[in-house]
């Protein structure tokens, strides 16, 4: 006699979209059954792992709350914490846990790390989480909804904010506040792009943590992460597949998931400004710029504004002869340019 968990665990690994009997034992000689239906989500959750010894376990853990999770990939990336140890017992721990390196065991960054968990992935959808981030127990309520439509190749929602340590929250309060990171309304998919990348007013902007995919999009777009972008590589993901992809809002007024802000966040400490923030979105836009040209179905005013963003953030990093020079060239071949707020905020406060 089988127990009930026991009889789950078993036809769940065999095939997870099947039916299933879970046999109930009412005394020694009497039995009842109960019919069961599995979600027919089957979603792999990617996760790089990288300095999050602190994090991962709170991270795994918000994943397996969901029986809609098939499996959560992990790729350790060479962590010089102890993370890869946590990452192995939490494997030994927990069947949906799938632990992977690199296969020369190095360090290749969060894009590489994601692709890698794509390729490894065998579910029928992809969600994403970074390491010191957690998921919301309404993560993927829009998601079973909305993915019964075969034309929905992606669903986005809201993020929150969490500060591990009153000295992340003094330093990263005046950024992050207790704001959502979100879209500002509900768009069609095809506003999605031109709202990220600026062409639509106030759109506001979502997290990779938030992105749902169906898998078998991702064969329509290649290459996937760009591993040369060590910053900013999900952002630019984020762009291009919303180009090709067909993009719908979830759960936009409420988070979904949660950004874990720390002290040794690069991310945040690049949104603060702790770092300088055009040395390296002037990387970003020349990768969007370069891809953008050679796309020959994007509208002309779409790749002029990408066009715009990148010289901005050139401007923004030239030296001070180069860039009074840009901005008087500009002046006169493309006065918009330099005048409009939408690109001279990205270099103003480096005039001098």
């Amino acid at each position: 006699m089988f127990s009930g968990d026991i009889l789950l665990k078993t036809k769940r690994r065999m095939d997870y979209k099947l039916h299933f009997w879970i046999i109930i034992s009412t005394n020694l000689f009497k039995e009842s059954a109960l019919f069961v239906t599995l979600p027919f989500m089957k979603i792999s959750v990617i996760t790089p792992v990288y300095n999050a010894e602190k994090y991962i376990a709170q991270a795994v853990e918000s994943v397996l709350q969901f029986p809609e999770v098939w499996e959560i990939i992990l790729v350790e990336d060479q962590s010089p914490d102890y993370a890869l140890q946590v990452c192995k017992k939490l494997e030994e721990k927990y069947d949906r846990v799938k632990l992977f390196q690199h296969p020369d065991q190095g360090n290749h960054g969060a894009g590489a790390s994601r692709n890698l968990g794509m390729e490894k992935a065998t579910g029928d959808f992809i969600a994403f989480l970074d390491a010191d981030d957690y998921f919301l127990p309404n993560r993927f309520d829009a998601e079973k909804e909305l993915f019964k439509n075969p034309e929905v190749e992606g669903v986005y929602g809201a993020l929150g904010v969490h500060y591990y340590s009153e000295k992340a929250k003094e330093q990263y309060f005046p950024t992050y506040g207790d704001k959502l990171t979100t879209v500002y309304k509900k768009h069609t998919p095809e506003e999605v792009f031109p709202g990220q990348i600026g062409l639509r007013g106030s759109f506001g902007l979502f997290s990779i943590d938030t992105l749902t995919l169906r898998k078998s999009s991702l064969d329509r777009v290649k290459p996937w992460m760009k591993t040369h972008l060590r910053l900013h590589q999900d952002s630019e993901f984020l762009f291009r597949f919303s180009y090709y992809l067909k993009f719908f809002p979830g759960i936009l007024d409420e988070a979904v998931a949660v950004r874990g802000v720390h002290e040794n966040n690069r991310i945040s400490q690049l949104d603060s400004k702790k770092v300088k923030p055009a040395a390296t979105r002037v990387l970003l836009w020349k990768e969007v710029n370069d891809w953008a040209k050679n796309e020959t179905n994007m509208h002309e005013n779409e790749k002029l504004h990408i066009a715009r963003m990148h010289r901005s953030f050139e401007i923004a990093n030239a030296s001070f002869l180069k860039k009074w020079g840009m901005i008087l060239k500009y002046l006169l071949v493309d006065f918009k340019s330099i005048r409009s707020g939408l690109y001279n905020i990205n270099f103003r406060k480096e005039l001098f």
